[in-house]
């Protein structure tokens, strides 16, 4: 079985790293936080009744 020539690992070790970070940008920019919206009287008021830990 012949061997691969070093350049070929370089490439294919390049060609597998661009894929990787590719992948990992186009899901980092994909996904999308749905934060719960805030009604305007509630985000001024300081209570802390949505910080309480059920535990």
């Amino acid at each position: 079985m012949p061997q691969m020539a070093p350049i070929s690992w370089l490439l294919l070790f390049i060609i597998f790293s661009l894929t990787f970070i590719l992948f990992n940008i186009l899901n980092y920019y994909n996904f999308f936080n749905n934060m719960p919206k805030i009604p305007q009287a509630q985000s001024t008021d300081t209570s802390t009744s949505a910080l309480n830990w059920k535990w």
